[in-house]
């Protein structure tokens, strides 16, 4: 019954056919041809209301060709042939819905689990539960085990386990600590936790996410306006070749047996399948992509271009080896860490955080600070213990100690030389290393068509010259400005230009990009209006995976379209020559509709697999990149780096 009250149309019309059919069987032709002919007629004339409302719309072809099929298989008394025709209508629509929910599953999956409701604490009140619409930036929320985070904020709990699969894509659980951020739209694990909003529910992450997603379902790609377009000349054809079919052969039968062939319905549904289904895909893999047209650019993407810090590098440096002074006594690597990541507890400086993870990642414990100078941008000293500790530029250490050594870096790497009690100790090696899968991304565009691959960076020549040599990048432009990226990219001839950065710092050229990337955006970047696709995972390969799904949804988009109209073009022709009578050319035209309509739906379906045999962009290691830092390479005295 549910059925029943879902495609009323298509029930009325089998009721129709069993009424015919059971006509039939008592002997009662007459009968049968009068009731096919009334129940023909009125959907016909309910047809017709709709083909008016589209031609006010500018689109055409469909009902059209389809009301003058069912007059004249009735006119010629085709009477079967005119429920067939029905029967495709009415079952196509059916077949459309049914097509449109399978390629808008993962997005009706992003409205299906919106937060609803929130657990409120307020001080001296038990805790109360609110629409999740009433939550205000500061109030504190209670998350109970397996329910959705409300709001975008800040864990109170110590620690947690989430399910952050909805918003990036990524199957494994993630843990957060005391003061993470938490993501709407993150399941909480099996242990309730306390947390404090940061953004109301229309501010947070997965509003925006959802907002993005059915921006980008209501868009229309280029090439499904063509599709359009081609419903025009298709039906001016239709009719031209059922006319002269008709005339050479005296036969109004040939008229309508053309007409009968001539349905496009695969021609205006099958790329907006296809386009949904690329949209709904890339959802799933935690991919947003904001409009349809998106999809099509990237398809044609020419040349990469990739900002460096936080993109194709993680933007958190790491430690790479330790150096010790040739001249220091009774001082090891280990200690050298200790004293400099004690030391830089009192320190703001980007680096400092490095340094610190650096030393808790290889168990050594920080010492007490008694007292500290912080020299911005310089470095700082600290009495660690009963030591005083100097970590900083060569320019600070070297004057205020003994025995100062200022030894070369390699390209890439940078150096935070330390003293203790006035002497020369060592020199921390740290780096911010290429990614690990950006090798393979790089090579994998390249299979995908991408001719030429660009770095832009503000950073310094020797440094992105390395990073671009190891990643396989054929063109470097370093020192930039904004401005100097902006232009960089307006000159570059191989079109599109797609564009990959965070986000934030690289908006303007991102903006001025054919496709723009944001990738590993969180919060209220995701709704950047600088980026035409926003990567909600901090995984690289994710932008091979996007230019992927690009190219698979264009290729089934056109297959589609091309099988449609010429598996209609050849029956017409065979209807034309009286090889196809109105009855099989009715069920022909059905199974041509179910074959396009079928094979739209093969977008949501995964593209190429990578040369190692498992989908590209698939994330395999259970290790994040983002909070794991490589063993450093410890050197004695003497033995350099």
């Amino acid at each position: 019954m549910a059925t029943i009250r879902r495609f009323p149309l298509v029930a009325a019309t089998l009721l129709a056919v069993a009424c015919v059919g059971v006509l039939l069987g008592l002997g009662q032709p007459a009968a049968a041809q009068t009731t096919a002919t009334i129940y023909a007629l009125a959907v016909a004339g309910y047809r017709a209301v709709s083909m008016l409302k589209d031609l006010f719309r500018g689109r055409w072809g469909i009902d059209l060709l389809a009301v003058t099929a069912i007059v004249s298989t009735l006119v010629v008394g085709e009477y079967i042939a005119s429920l067939i025709i029905v029967l495709m209508l009415t079952g196509g629509d059916a077949l459309e819905e049914f097509a449109h929910g399978r390629a808008t599953r993962e997005l009706r999956s992003l409205l299906e689990r919106a937060p609803r409701t929130a657990h409120r604490e307020t001080p001296g009140n038990p805790v109360e539960e609110i629409p999740v619409g009433m939550v205000r930036p500061e109030d504190v929320l209670l998350v109970k085990p397996s329910e959705v985070v409300p709001v975008d904020g800040l864990l109170l709990s110590a620690a947690g386990t989430f399910d952050e699969s909805s918003l990036t894509g990524e199957s494994l659980p993630v843990e957060h600590r005391e003061g993470d951020t938490l993501l709407s739209g993150a399941v909480n694990g099996e242990e309730a936790v306390r947390m404090v909003a940061s953004a109301t529910a229309a501010n947070s992450q997965y509003s925006r996410i959802v907002a993005l997603v059915q921006e980008a379902a209501a868009s229309r790609a280029p090439t499904v306006r063509l599709a359009d377009r081609y419903a025009v000349p298709f039906t001016i054809f239709a009719f031209l070749l059922a006319g002269i079919a008709w005339y050479i052969s005296q036969d109004p039968e040939r008229f309508a047996q053309v007409l009968v062939v001539a349905t496009p319905c695969p021609l205006l549904i099958a790329a907006p399948v296809a386009f949904l289904a690329g949209t709904s895909r890339a959802a799933h893999s935690g991919i947003i992509i904001k409009n349809a047209g998106t999809l099509e650019q990237l398809a044609r993407v020419r040349t990469a271009v990739f900002d460096k810090t936080g993109t194709l590098t993680h933007g958190r440096p790491t430690l790479y080896g330790i150096q010790v002074s040739r001249t220091a006594q009774g001082i090891s690597p280990s200690r050298v860490l200790q004293l400099a990541a004690s030391a830089e507890q009192s320190s703001s400086h980007v680096l400092a955080a490095s340094v610190i993870d650096a030393a808790r990642s290889r168990g050594l414990p920080l010492l007490p600070v008694s007292s500290a100078n912080e020299h911005a941008t310089q470095g700082v000293t600290a009495v660690c213990g009963n030591q005083t500790v100097m970590v900083g530029k060569a320019a600070f250490v070297g004057p205020a100690t003994s025995g100062f050594e200022k030894a070369d870096v390699a390209s890439g790497q940078l150096g935070i030389y330390v003293g203790v009690d006035g002497r020369f100790a060592g020199m921390l090696i740290m780096r911010d290393p290429l990614r690990e899968n950006a090798v393979a991304t790089l090579a994998q565009l390249r299979r995908l068509g991408v001719r030429e691959t660009m770095l832009l960076t503000g950073d310094t020549r020797s440094t992105a010259s390395h990073i671009a040599t190891e990643a396989g990048i054929t063109r470097v432009l370093a020192d930039c400005l904004p401005a100097d990226k902006v232009a960089a990219v307006a000159e570059l001839r191989e079109r599109p230009v797609m564009m990959v950065g965070d986000g934030v710092n690289d908006a303007p050229v991102l903006a001025a990009a054919d496709v723009g990337i944001a990738m590993g955006a969180k919060g209220a970047t995701a709704a950047s209006e600088s980026a035409d696709v926003v990567i909600m995972l901090d995984d690289l390969s994710k932008v091979a995976t996007a230019v992927d799904i690009g190219r698979h949804t264009l290729h089934i988009a056109r297959t589609s379209i091309w099988t449609g109209i010429l598996l209609s073009v050849g029956l017409m022709a065979s209807a034309a020559y009286g090889f196809v009578p109105a009855v099989t050319g009715a069920l022909l035209q059905e199974l041509v509709d179910l074959a396009t309509i079928l094979n739209a739906l093969r977008a949501l379906g995964q593209g190429r697999r990578n040369s190692a045999g498992r989908r590209f962009g698939r994330k395999t290691s259970t290790v994040d990149p983002e909070r794991s830092l490589p063993p450093a390479a410890f050197h004695g005295p003497n033995t350099g780096l």
